[in-house]
């Protein structure tokens, strides 16, 4: 069934993930280490743990808060792996140094499953696409504020009352994941965690984030690295990309959303849609036509127009023969 899991949280049936991290226990003498592999290698024996029944202090979800800071000593948090010392106020390739809220607020505008969804959008991105219809906040990194993390959990249990989950979005939620863990830590409202993200992640991110997204809600661009190089000036996208939706798929739910570019049937979204068949059944897609030229996408002549209708209802129908639930 689609959406299963966020679908069973939502109905009070089951506990958001983050949640059951914090009725795992973990020894308080991790949190005197600042060795990666050895914080790994405790956190993956705890995952394998039983739960308690209520929360624990010290919790799995407590030991994530200190190797996210751990992992801002030397950024490798996506593909770019620049390595900045974040916890030292240097600036990584997303620009990022301290996570920037730009904006939250109830998004109406989101799949049905989804709506009312309290967004929180961060300032900064790691990829640079050309067509970005968020790039006031995307490409300035600078913009919005630093809220502490016990007020933006104060905030979503406020405005959480009338949410359905709480959806990370921004720019890109990646940089800023040692941040929302602690957002988390002092969040109690069992809202569903949608991590809404261009899935440039790492094996550091996605040890971070095992166990506390519920539903992934990907923004799956392209399916030619020419093109994601031409556009989003990111290298190696469709190996990383395709990898790190096969391990959402275990993690938690997932929903693919595909942004149609004008004359990119062909070389992106029929291959993708096909990918999407043959390897997330399970999955949803939002095929989507409200591509604008936005940005820098003047400057390049095939990027100029909208998508047509015709683009648009030839992808539905691809998708739909190859039997790809879909999400309109």
């Amino acid at each position: 069934m689609p959406l299963e899991r966020y679908l069973r949280i939502l109905r009070r049936r089951s506990l958001p993930g983050f949640l059951r991290l914090k009725r795992i226990p973990v020894e308080v003498t991790l949190f005197d280490i600042k060795n990666w592999e050895t914080l790994k290698k405790a956190h993956n024996e705890a995952l394998g743990t039983e739960r308690c029944t209520e929360e624990v202090h010290p919790n799995l979800l407590d030991l994530k808060v200190h190797m996210g800071k751990v992992a801002l000593e030397r950024c490798e948090l996506c593909h770019w792996r620049c390595g900045a010392r974040r916890m030292d106020g240097e600036q990584g390739f997303c620009g990022v140094k301290e996570s920037r809220v730009s904006s939250f607020f109830l998004h109406p505008g989101e799949e049905p499953p989804l709506v009312p969804s309290l967004t929180v959008f961060f300032s900064g991105c790691n990829f640079h696409c050309v067509f970005c219809q968020n790039w006031d906040i995307s490409q300035r990194p600078g913009v919005g504020e630093y809220i502490p993390p016990e007020e933006m959990a104060r905030i979503i249990e406020k405005l959480g009352r009338r949410a359905k989950n709480v959806n990370w979005v921004g720019g890109e939620p990646t940089p800023n994941i040692p941040y929302i863990l602690e957002v988390l830590s002092h969040l109690s409202s069992p809202l569903p965690i949608i991590w809404n993200s261009n899935m440039y992640l790492t094996e550091v991110s996605r040890t971070l984030l095992e166990g506390a997204v519920d539903l992934f809600l990907t923004d799956f661009k392209y399916f030619s690295d020419d093109c994601a190089l031409r556009y989003s000036k990111v290298k190696n996208y469709v190996e990383v990309v395709k990898e790190n939706h096969l391990w959402a798929e275990k993690e938690g739910d997932v929903l693919v959303r595909h942004l149609l570019l004008p004359g990119h049937l062909k070389c992106c979204t029929y291959p993708l849609i096909e990918w999407v068949a043959e390897n997330l059944p399970s999955a949803p897609m939002n095929i989507m036509d409200q591509y604008r030229p936005e940005y820098r996408a003047g400057e390049y002549p095939e990027l100029v127009r909208r998508v047509t209708e015709g683009e648009w209802m030839k992808a539905i129908e691809y998708a739909r023969g190859r039997g790809v639930e879909l999400l309109l």
